[in-house]
């Protein structure tokens, strides 16, 4: 318990300074560098996908609703849903929890979340589009969390097949909502 709270600390302390869309993109690379080395289930990474779709909703109902930008008080409250984000994703990379994300399937969920995290850092995805990235991101995870959970930990051919059909759609999103003419506020 002490080590989370010192890690918290370390956590709030690193990112000050850092704009919203800075600690989403970071978030972002955080995640995706836990699929990578299997620090992060599925599951994890499905459940820390949904509470980062919500952020993400909330941050695009906000600067709708302010002219693009927002408020000190809306900052603020941003700022504590991430960092309490940020001690979850540290907490479930550090627990004895692990995955060997193995083929096509873990590769490119790490790659998804590469290519998300990047148009957050570019500009060249929304808020509002980073939440529907994510919302579909957390359906393929637990779809897969699912199915290995039937299989004794493994996809069977033909849900690697649909899976892999699902990351092929989830790209094609990634690259017309980076594409698209919408552009991230500062």
């Amino acid at each position: 318990m002490t080590n989370l709270i010192a890690a918290g600390a370390f956590l709030t302390a690193a990112v000050y300074g850092q704009t919203v869309d800075q600690r989403r993109e970071n978030q972002q690379d955080r995640v995706a560098q836990g699929i990578a080395s299997g620090q992060l289930t599925s599951g994890e990474t499905a459940r820390i996908e949904g509470q980062e779709a919500g952020v993400n909703r909330q941050i695009h109902q906000d600067r709708v609703a302010n002219g693009g930008t927002l408020t000190p008080a809306e900052r603020q409250q941003v700022n504590r849903e991430q960092n309490g984000m940020s001690g979850e994703i540290y907490a479930d990379k550090h627990n004895a929890n692990r995955t060997n994300y193995r083929g096509e399937v873990g590769v490119r969920q790490g790659i998804q979340q590469q290519r998300i995290a990047q148009g957050v850092r570019s500009g060249s995805l929304t808020a509002g589009e980073t939440a529907r990235l994510e919302r579909t991101e957390t359906g393929v995870n637990h779809e897969i969390r699912s199915e290995r959970a039937q299989n004794g930990g493994t996809l069977t051919p033909q849900e690697r097949g649909q899976v892999n059909r699902q990351q092929n759609r989830l790209s094609s999103q990634i690259y017309r909502d980076k594409h698209n003419a919408a552009r991230q506020p500062k």
